[in-house]
C-alpha cells in the first residue's frame, strides 16, 4: 500500500493511502463540523424563502429541523452510529431524514451529515451516495463535498477516482485552510499514482499560494523529494 521514494541526502517519504485519505476524522475533529454549522445554516437561509412561498414546504422544513435537532447533537459527540441511525428520544436519524423529508433544505443538509457519518462508520457506499444526492450552496460546500466523496473513494481503493475528487475540491474554492488541505491530498496522492510532475505542482501552488497554511510547512521535504 505504500511507495518510498528518496532525497538526494537518502531520506526516505513513506506515502500510505491512509495518509493520503487523511483519516477523515482528523480532519472533521478540526474543521468539517464548524464548517458544516455554517453551512448548514446558510442552507436553510436561502431557502428561507421558498418556506414562506409553498405552504407545503413550510411546516415540513420546520419539522425537519426540529426532528434532525438529536442527530446533529450526536454528530456532534462523534458518536456517528446513534447520529445515523438512532439518536435517542424517540427520533430519526440523519438515513430517516433524508427520506422523510426529501426535498426540504433540512433534508438536503441531512444527506451531507449522513454521507460524513457513513464515511466515519466506514461505510463508503453508502457514504459516496448520500454525498453525490447532495446539492451543496456557497463557497466552501463544494469543495466538502468533493473531498468527502475523494475521501471515501479512496477508502476503497479506487485512487483515479480520488485523485479527480480532490482535484475538483481543491478547485472548487479559493480558501486558506481547506484548499491547501485538499491539494495536499492532490500531491501526495499524485505522487503515489506516479505522477512526480502533479505532485511537486500542486505541493508548489500551495507553498507559494497558501504560505501560511499548516501544509505549506510540509512542502519543501516532499518537493525535494519529488527533485
Amino acid at each position: 500500500m505504500a511507495q518510498r521514494k528518496k532525497t538526494s541526502k537518502q531520506d526516505e517519504v513513506l506515502i500510505d493511502i491512509t495518509e493520503v485519505s487523511g483519516q477523515a476524522e482528523d480532519f472533521f475533529e478540526k474543521y468539517q463540523k464548524q464548517i458544516l454549522i455554517i453551512g448548514g445554516s446558510l442552507l436553510l437561509i436561502i431557502g428561507g424563502w421558498l418556506a414562506y412561498k409553498f405552504g407545503y414546504i413550510k411546516p415540513r422544513q420546520k419539522e425537519a429541523i426540529e426532528q434532525m435537532a438529536q442527530a446533529e447533537y450526536q454528530f456532534q459527540r462523534d458518536s456517528f452510529a446513534l447520529a445515523l441511525a438512532n439518536p435517542g428520544g424517540g427520533f430519526p436519524g440523519f438515513a430517516d431524514i433524508v427520506k422523510k423529508y426529501s426535498g426540504t433544505d433540512a433534508g438536503n443538509a441531512a444527506l451531507y451529515y449522513a454521507g460524513v457519518s457513513s464515511l466515519n462508520l466506514g461505510q463508503f457506499d453508502a457514504a459516496i451516495s448520500y454525498l453525490d444526492d447532495f446539492s451543496p450552496c456557497g463557497k466552501l460546500l463544494p469543495s466538502m463535498k468533493y473531498g468527502t466523496m475523494g475521501d471515501a473513494h479512496a477508502e476503497k481503493g479506487d485512487l483515479d477516482k480520488a485523485l479527480g475528487l480532490y482535484k475538483k475540491a481543491a478547485n472548487a474554492d479559493d480558501n486558506s485552510i481547506i484548499t491547501p488541505y485538499y491539494l495536499k491530498k492532490v500531491a501526495m496522492l499524485s505522487q503515489k499514482q506516479g505522477d512526480g510532475g502533479g505532485a511537486k505542482e500542486a505541493w508548489l501552488k500551495i507553498k507559494n499560494t497558501y504560505p501560511n497554511s499548516n501544509e505549506a510547512r510540509e512542502a519543501d521535504k516532499y518537493i525535494s523529494s519529488l527533485n
